[in-house]
Parts: structure tokens; sequence; C-alpha cells
């Protein structure tokens, strides 16, 4: 058995924000010197162009997850790897099982990104209960489970009467060397112009377009925001819910000061400049644009939602958090960030451990791993 061999196994379906964190995670363990395997069990978007070239990537190429178990139990058989990460629920409910059917003493440790009451919130009882079977019968037996933040291991923890010591809760390796480069790019639109920018002030969203981010409740604060001062709103991303969304816009006259730019494949200069940047979702695990744009230094404002942003914003030290869905609250939260922006340091000093060394760094320790990490350089 090869001690420093690690597998990760995860599906790529898109161009999300999981793909990417797993992406600088990749960096960051053959930064380490470790010998990667990437286990794909789906092969989709436009992140797969960024593995790192020194990882091994083999495509199972499943069409469920299920199907892939024999794949992975014929891999663990051969290889034997010292570890296997596991990131997202159906990935990780393969990889245990396949541990047991190859009976191989290799170190599982799953990864699990978000809220999980918070996401089934509205669902009914029979099918939360099905999503909170197989944590429940599966989950303890992993060796350790990474939760990107706090109140996310604390959800798991009850839902599957799993033990606290068995968490270990990492922030996200968000901050890359490369963001200050890419941030560092002219902002493409005509808004974040500098002297249109000194003369209107743009609040500034990113997400796909979905009930879950909430930007119904966010045009609507908007619309009261803007009826109190002069001001414009980026949102940047797309998704099912952009023809409702622009819809909203015009019933509440505010077309012609919203613009719903789609997909940025370079969202940071838009951070970078942008007056304000808000997060209204409903739900998450940590939002990683919160961390983007205070490591770049520009204001936020949150919804206090399950879970991340009270633990980024540091209980509302850095920033104003809000209650969900309510619009005036956010208004007003807006109006604060505006009015009484905290200082770029502070909010850069909150976010400095979510660089890719050090949460490479805690990721090989969870996994057993001695990582051989070069000293963290990756702050802006």
């Amino acid at each position: 058995m090869t001690t420093r061999r690690l597998a990760v196994l995860v599906s790529y379906t898109g161009d999300g924000g999981v793909e990417k964190m797993m992406n600088h995670l990749l960096r960051g363990f053959v930064d380490a010197g470790i010998q990667v395997d990437l286990l794909l069990l789906k092969a989709r978007g436009g992140h797969l162009e960024q593995i790192p070239e020194a990882v091994n990537v083999i495509r199972l190429d499943a069409r469920t997850s299920l199907l892939a178990l024999p794949a992975v139990i014929g891999y663990l058989r051969r290889q034997r790897p010292a570890a296997l990460l596991a990131a997202k629920d159906r990935a990780g409910r393969v990889a245990l099982r396949a541990r047991r059917l190859a009976r191989v003493p290799t170190r599982v440790v799953l990864r699990m990104g978000m809220h999980l009451s918070g996401s089934l919130a509205g669902k009914t009882s029979l099918q939360r209960l099905l999503r909170y079977l197989p944590v429940r019968r599966l989950y303890p037996q992993a060796d350790a489970i990474v939760a990107v933040a706090g109140p996310v291991a604390e959800d798991l923890a009850r839902i599957g009467s799993i033990p606290p010591e068995r968490f270990r809760v990492i922030p996200n390796p968000v901050i890359s060397p490369e963001l200050p480069e890419r941030a560092g790019q002219v902002a493409d639109h005509p808004w974040l112009d500098p002297a249109a920018l000194e003369a209107t002030p743009v609040v500034l969203a990113v997400g796909r377009l979905k009930p879950q981010k909430d930007f119904a409740t966010l045009l609507r604060a908007f619309a009261r925001l803007h009826a109190q001062r002069t001001c414009r709103l980026i949102i940047l991303g797309e998704g099912p819910e952009r023809a409702r969304l622009q819809h909203l816009a015009r019933e509440l006259d505010i077309a012609d000061h919203v613009d719903l730019a789609g997909f940025r494949a370079n969202p940071y200069p838009f951070m970078r400049t942008a007056s304000l940047l808000v997060l209204s979702s409903r739900f998450e695990g940590s939002p990683n644009v919160l961390v983007e744009a205070m490591a770049l230094g520009t204001p936020v404002v949150a919804t206090d939602c399950p879970s991340g942003p009270r633990d980024i914003l540091d209980g509302g030290r850095c920033g104003p958090l809000v209650p969900v869905g309510d619009a005036a609250a956010l208004a007003d939260g807006m109006a604060r960030g505006l009015d009484a922006p905290t200082e770029p340091t502070q909010l850069q000093q909150a976010v400095a451990d979510y660089t890719v060394e050090k949460s490479a760094r805690a990721y090989l320790d969870a996994l057993g791993l001695v990582p051989t990490l070069k000293p963290d350089t990756n702050t802006p």
C-alpha cells in the first residue's frame, strides 16, 4: 500500500461551487506531495479543465452513483489507498459501502457542504425521512466527517446520532493564489465604470437563479432601497428563475436599475469593484461568495440563514446579518452597508483561514496524511 496515496470520490456535474472548491483542494493536496486519484462519478462542466495536471483522473461515468459501486470496490482492492475523501452525500454513501465490501483498511472521510435540515425546509415528513435514513445508517461508519461550518456539523450529528468528536469543521479552500490577479481585471459593465460608480453605488449579488438564493426577496428589498436613494443592482448568474425575476423587477418598477447580467466565468472584478455584495439565501453550507468578496475588501450584507454567514461575518461584526425572507430588514441592511462599510482590512482578517493551503493542511490531517505544505502566502 502506498502510504501517501489519496483517492477522492466526487461528481462533477456543472459549474458550481463544489467543483471549484474540489479543484482548489486537489491542488493543495498535490502541492503537499500527495499522490491523488480522482474518481469521477460524473464528469460534466467547465471545472473539468481546471483539474490539476498531476491528478490521476479516473472517469467512472456512472448513470447513477450506486451503479458505480462495483468500480469503486475494484479500485479499492487494486490500489488500497491510505485514505478516501468523498464529497457530496451520494459519493459518501458509495464510499462507505465500497470500503465495507472491498474489506480494505482505507480511512474514509466524508465532506459535507450543505446544512441538511435547512435544505429540506418545506419538504414533507416522508421526504425528510428518506433523506435522513442514509445519514443515520451509513454516516456513523465514517472515520471522520468534514463540515464546512459548525452548524452543518451540529445538524448532521443530531440527525445521525453521530458523536461530535467524529466531526472536523474546516473552512472551504476559497482564497486561491490567483484571486488577486483575476480580480484585478476590468469589470466589463458600464455601471462599474469608476465615474458611473462614483455617481451611483452598485449592489452586487452572485449565484444561480434558483429559489435557494431568494433573489425575489432581494428585488423587493432593492425596490425599497431604491425608493430612498439612487442605486443599482447587478445579479450575476443563470438559472430557472430568470423569467420570474425579470417579471418581478418590472412589476416593482425597478427594471431599469437592475441587470440580470448572466453567468460570468470571472466574477471577481465585479466583486472587487461593487459598492456592496449581498447574499439573500434561504440556506447555505458555507457561502463562498461572501468569503471571496471579503477577501477582496468589499463590504457585505447577508441573511442569517443556516448556515455559514453568522460565522463568516463574526456574528454581524463584519457586516449586517438580517432575517431570511425579510425584504424590509434586507433593505435596511443594504443601507447600513452602504452608509458605514466595514474596513477592508477587518474583512480580510476575518477570512484569513479560508486559503487553499490552510484548508488543504486541515483536510490532510483529517485524512491521516502528513502534509508537507510550504508556509501559507495566499491571503490577498
